[in-house]
């Protein structure tokens, strides 16, 4: 049964193998602690709406912390949530709110997207505000040594010229940093490559008390103090977007290998960027889409298929023909599963032995391969079409195996006929209803019935110009959507 497995060494296929953005090479992964593994994301910064870059990132490493998971790996994923931001005290002066109702009308938002997508909740999801005292202390800690410095207007700045390793992640040499970076007007800094820890505030506006003075954090400090309080001084992966190796995640490093004298993260991932119609997505160019809006239109399952069949690194292209590819590609798999559904998925110990299984398995583990991965799913497709023609049993054992690999990723658990006959491409303005359509194949049953065969023909290209496909068999006549 299957396809031949390309001959490699099986144990080398079978190890974890992940791309580090610090040393630019994909590497064996080694755990801190043995089974377990500790992962900090950088989370939405929640002054509006989750865009589709958003989702990029949410659902990437959504995949990658099932994958982890369902190969026994105990993972204790967290992703932050930054609450406290220049962008978000502006959002709320614009709409004329507290900032506080601003941050959790999206944090509110935020979730319905994510449960839409099929993302689970992280094990934790520390908020800026609630971690005040831990980022002090870690700024204190910082002035202390020497790699911070206050002003007289109350912000601090780290020391970017004290901390050796600075560029290492981003691959950049500081010398050039400096030769690059624009002087600030007041020259309040020391050196115009300091970034600020701490900001001092004026009278009235949103504030906690210092020993600086009153203010608020800089952005990249939360993110050092709020890891470090979840995970400890040094973890296993930390995660992001592809816009965040430099200066947000080089600022990280810098910030909390100072702070505490040891290595920060072993493992640096980034997800790719999304671009739109292959440009850049900007709401200047009027290419900007936040998730529910993608949602009006497409299905839930359409968007994490398109955004599953690349890889997690490679840049994608969200565009009309793209999704409708996506959702083509989606329903070849419900096609092949629609006289299936009654076959529960099978546990992955059952399908351990099987040739897909383990290509599977050895696409997920080379950097998290889910384009490879879903390509061995595709193949398992062709083979049940096969064998579904003279071995129903035989058929129905590659179907559980088939949906416990879709389950790994979330795909593949609608039912196959509820999928078909909803639509993946949502307008409920044009769509007609599924009663509506019944209705309509009962009338082309009984025009055929009656020999009306001009009347039937009638009510069948009309629903198909409407986007509905009859399929006329010996058990009577089923119905899909285009």
């Amino acid at each position: 049964m299957g396809m031949a497995v390309i001959q490699n060494d099986k144990d080398t296929i079978m190890t974890l193998h992940i791309y580090n953005t610090l040393t630019r090479q994909k590497e064996v992964f080694k755990p801190i602690e043995q089974g377990k593994i500790n992962m900090y994301v950088c989370g939405i910064t929640v002054y509006d709406y989750c865009h589709i870059g958003h989702a990029r990132v949410l659902v990437a490493f959504d995949v990658i912390t099932r994958y982890l998971r369902s190969q026994g790996w105990d993972v204790n994923y967290v992703r932050n949530i930054t609450d406290i931001d220049d962008k978000i005290l502006n959002r709320a002066d614009e709409n004329g709110e507290l900032y506080s109702d601003l941050t959790q009308r999206m944090i509110d938002a935020m979730h319905e997207d994510e449960r839409a997508l099929g993302v689970l909740p992280p094990d934790m999801e520390p908020r800026a505000t609630a971690h005040m005292d831990d980022i002090l202390t870690m700024v204190q800690i910082l002035v202390d040594n020497h790699y911070a410095y206050a002003t007289d207007n109350g912000d601090v700045y780290y020391r970017v010229s004290r901390f050796a390793d600075y560029g290492k992640l981003s691959n950049r040499n500081p010398d050039d940093l400096l030769a690059g970076a624009r002087v600030e007007v007041d020259e309040i800094k020391e050196d115009p490559r300091d970034f600020a820890l701490w900001k001092g505030t004026k009278p009235g506006e949103v504030s906690w008390e210092s020993p600086w003075g009153p203010g608020r954090p800089g952005w990249h400090i939360e993110c050092s103090a709020m890891s470090t309080c979840c995970l400890g001084e040094t973890f296993d992966i930390h995660g992001g977007g592809p816009d965040l190796p430099f200066p947000h995640h080089e600022n990280e490093i810098a910030q909390s290998e100072a702070a505490t004298g040891k290595k920060y993260v072993h493992y640096w991932m980034h997800a790719g960027a999304v671009r739109v119609d292959d440009e850049k997505m900007s709401k200047s160019l009027g290419n900007f889409f936040t998730i529910r809006e993608v949602l009006k239109k497409y299905h839930p399952e359409v968007v994490r298929y398109f955004l599953l069949s690349s890889h997690y690194r490679s840049p994608i292209s969200y565009s009309e023909d793209n999704l409708m590819e996506a959702k083509a590609g989606l329903e070849r798999f419900y096609t092949a599963l629609r006289p299936f559904a009654a076959v529960p998925a099978a546990s992955l110990s059952e399908i351990k032995g099987s040739d897909y299984h383990h290509r599977f398995v050895a696409s997920m583990n080379d950097d998290f391969n889910s384009r490879e991965a879903l390509a061995a799913m595709y193949d398992l497709v062709r083979e049940i079409n096969t064998v579904a023609k003279t071995d129903i049993k035989q058929a129905e054992v590659l179907v559980a195996e088939l949906k416990a690999m879709g389950a790994v990723l979330d795909i593949l658990g609608t039912n196959p006929e509820t999928f078909m006959q909803g639509s993946s491409l949502i307008d409920s303005a044009n769509n007609l209803g599924a009663e509506q359509i019944e209705a309509l194949i009962a009338e082309r049953v009984a025009a055929k019935k009656a020999r009306e065969f001009a009347r039937a023909d009638e009510i069948r290209d009309d629903l198909l110009s409407q986007g509905v496909v009859l399929e006329d068999s010996r058990e009577g006549t089923t119905w899909r959507r285009e």
